[in-house]
């Protein structure tokens, strides 16, 4: 099966991200994704089973959590444009697969949203935070890239929107999203699967490499901490959890990554206090003995993400 093909841009900022966001960077005013060290066509889109029903797929991008059934089907986040047809074929072969009849996305970031408008118009329904939309509609900004970004096509933007939750029930399941606000930035939310037992959350999780942080969109390092006490609140002992990026893990899982998460900070603070600048504290290493447990290809860099830290930290 042949991916549909975008055009090319290249940008040496845009490197940092090329691990976080699949390999792709993103066009300035058209946001068009590429280009990218992989070959599109050869990436091979599988839907896994994670429990009660639910599947995800994993890939270049965010995770898409798949929820089959009588009525339709049900996703949470679209990814990449360029893999559209690839998700669709791979959703089919699902027991109850078919239409794609609701996108909920967890945050408007590229390779979580991208892929929203060829679904809608094959039909689907877009879901997202109120904020999404106000984010999708102009130019941004990204602090690891330190470049901007052109908005999205309004045929990409969520339809109906959510400020601090939604009820929505499909395929028997219920379905509850919350915002989750000023943690991985200022509009993620994430959806629980009452009944399977399954959370989605979106970028408030990486689950085997330090987060990305949109510190310039209202995220920041103590967000992110309360973000994963509030999720584990709302969780049982034997809740599965979808990451935004990684693969779908329990939750001890999520209780050793609030736990890395907390110790960087505080890591980062005692420099900061200390009067380090910057690039002081990044020559201190203060991750070195987590690396080799969170440098993973679904994250970002040691340096990368201790300068997001510090950089969000409360003002001295």
């Amino acid at each position: 099966m042949k991916t549909r093909r975008f055009g090319v841009s290249t940008s040496v900022a845009g490197i940092v991200m090329l691990a976080l966001l699949g390999g792709a960077a993103v066009v300035a005013r058209g946001i068009t994704p590429g280009p990218s060290p992989q070959d599109w066509d050869t990436i091979q889109v599988k839907a896994v089973p994670v429990t009660g029903g639910i599947h995800m797929i994993a890939g270049p991008g965010g995770n898409i959590g798949i929820l089959p059934g009588h009525d339709g089907v049900l996703l949470i986040d679209s990814g990449f444009p360029q893999l559209h047809d690839k998700i669709v074929a791979a959703v089919a072969q699902l027991a109850g697969g078919g239409r794609v009849r609701f996108v909920l996305n967890t945050n408007w970031h590229y390779d979580h949203a991208l892929g929203n408008e060829l679904f809608r118009k094959d039909g689907a329904v877009v879901v997202g935070h109120v904020k999404c939309v106000e984010r999708m509609g102009r130019e941004q900004f990204h602090d690891v890239l330190n470049e901007k970004r052109g908005p999205f096509p309004p045929a990409g933007w969520p339809e109906v929107t959510f400020t601090d939750s939604l009820a929505l029930r499909f395929n028997g399941e219920d379905i509850q999203a919350l915002h989750i606000p000023d943690a991985h930035s200022d509009a993620d939310a994430i959806f629980i699967f009452k009944k399977a037992n399954v959370i989605h959350t979106g970028d408030v999780f990486f689950s085997a490499g330090y987060p990305y942080i949109d510190i310039t969109n209202g995220g920041s390092i103590d967000g992110m901490i309360a973000a994963s006490d509030r999720v584990l609140a709302l969780a049982k002992p034997d809740t599965m959890f979808i990451p935004g990026h990684g693969p779908a893990a329990s939750r001890a899982r999520l209780e050793r990554y609030r736990a890395m998460m907390a110790t960087v900070r505080d890591r980062v603070a005692k420099l900061a206090g200390e009067g380090k600048t910057l690039e002081e504290t990044l020559a201190a290493k203060p991750t070195v003995d987590l690396d080799a447990e969170w440098t993973k290809a679904t994250g970002m860099p040691p340096d990368g993400f201790v300068a997001l830290v510090y950089k969000s930290l409360p003002k001295r």
